[in-house]
């Protein structure tokens, strides 16, 4: 995933991705409204022998091909970041020149202003919402504002022919219908409070626009990093965890903030390994060794455990934390059987310490690089009882936390023994693990 600077949003080139795309739809749909206009414009001509000004069509036709010519070179080397503002600003100048040169009927003299009344600013709200489609909130209001100063300078050029104008402060206190009918049946009529009123909508309805592709924009890049997150917990987990294992915890990113959980923590080493590899070939140690670890680390998320580590010829493993289980004691036993059974298939020995309790188990590391780990006490009892096996000549140890919940099992205890590095002795037992080909 590419990283950032510090205070900006994550992989902001998903994000340019779905811009273009989505400014390449607004283009898309920007044609077909074009392509409508025109089916409208020469509908209109046939049907209700209302004969508009050819060059509207010309017009028309030129915004097609502006629009296409656009939506070829998105993405390419040849965008621009200020094409978009561009096509947006010659499509709302456009339309507004319409209104403010184009007379309304070929051969005939109309006032212009006409046109602002028998149409309307409704014209430019659809590339304002297109605009939306860009994913941009710089664009949005680009366009309202565009559209607002367009929209005003032609509405000035189509009243400056006129010698006088008329608008509703010309109405007098208790004007009579016909004074009504008059005014605004009169081609000197501008109607400048409807202008400033109807460009006021238009720039609130900018406003809210904006505010709503804003919003979309960070809901994106939530879930960019919801992504780049679940890709964290993948990489520090590793390919020792089971899928399903791993769909938990991805779905549970929290299973990795630091914690105190109760969890089973099996420690396990291979016996004689110095003895072992005297000898042998370096390469034929490490490929047996490999082949070995590699086998043991499927057993131990066969019964959802979760290796934490490989310590050189061993392996520590956590059952209950980061993945809840309810018996995580017996996880543990489980797993161990089948280490044994691995073993004994690999032609080594091992032995075993598992110890249950409480741990604190979470993500450690820099913002470059993590990894998961548990500590605590109840790890250190894990190591320390793996390593008196050897003393006591046995394959399994396990302190009263973990035999204490073995139901049907009947662990053999061993009496008080003095761990290394723990100051009071404690209660350890073994259990006869029955280990078949």
């Amino acid at each position: 995933m590419s990283q950032s600077p510090a205070g900006e949003l994550p992989d902001t080139s998903r994000l340019l991705r779905a811009e273009q795309r989505g400014l390449r739809l607004a283009i898309i749909c920007r044609t077909l409204v074009v392509g409508a206009a025109f089916l409208w414009v020469g509908s209109s001509w046939v049907a209700f022998g209302f004969y508009p000004n050819p060059l509207v069509f010309g017009v028309l036709g030129a915004f097609t091909a502006v629009g296409i010519a656009h939506a070829a070179v998105i993405g390419t080397r040849f965008d621009r970041w200020w094409m978009k503002y561009a096509i947006y600003t010659v499509d709302i100048l456009g339309i507004c020149a319409v209104f403010a040169f184009l007379p309304l009927v070929q051969g005939e003299t109309v006032p212009q202003i006409l046109a602002f009344r028998a149409y309307g600013i409704y014209y430019l709200f659809p590339l304002i919402a297109m605009a939306t489609l860009s994913l941009s909130p710089k664009l949005v209001l680009w366009a309202g504002g565009v559209a607002v100063a367009g929209w005003f300078a032609a509405f000035f050029i189509a009243i400056s022919d006129l010698e006088t104008t008329l608008s509703w402060s010309d109405l007098t206190p208790g004007a009579t219908r016909a004074d009504y009918e008059a005014l605004f049946l009169s081609a000197n009529f501008i109607g400048r409070g409807n202008r400033i009123e109807e460009t006021g909508f238009l720039m609130i309805a900018t406003l809210i626009l904006a505010l709503a592709v804003l919003r979309a924009r960070r809901v994106f890049m939530a879930q960019v990093a919801a992504q780049a997150e679940r890709e964290q917990i993948a990489a520090t987990l590793g390919r020792y965890v089971p899928e399903a294992i791993a769909r938990r915890l991805i779905d549970d990113p929290s299973a990795l903030v630091p914690q105190e959980r109760h969890a089973a923590i099996l420690v396990m080493d291979i016996a004689g390994f110095t003895a072992y590899s005297a000898g042998r070939p370096p390469t034929e140690v490490i490929e047996n060794l490999n082949d070995f670890l590699s086998g043991c680390a499927e057993e131990v998320s066969r019964h959802d455990g979760v290796v934490i580590q490989f310590t050189g010829d061993g392996l520590m493993a956590s059952f209950g934390a980061p993945i809840d289980s309810d018996h995580p004691e017996q996880d543990a036993v489980a797993a161990g059987r089948d280490l044994l059974l691995c073993a004994k298939q690999a032609g080594f020995s091992i032995r075993i310490g598992l110890a249950a309790g409480p741990v604190a188990a979470g993500s450690i590391g820099s913002s470059d690089r993590q990894a998961f780990t548990v500590y605590g006490d109840t790890v250190n009892r894990a190591a320390r009882l793996e390593a008196h096996a050897k003393v006591l000549g046995q394959s399994v140890l396990m302190d009263a936390g973990v035999s204490g919940k073995l139901a049907g099992e009947t662990p053999q205890l061993l009496g008080q023994q003095q761990l290394r590095g723990l100051a009071d002795p404690v209660p350890v037992f073994t259990l006869p693990l029955k280990v078949s080909d």
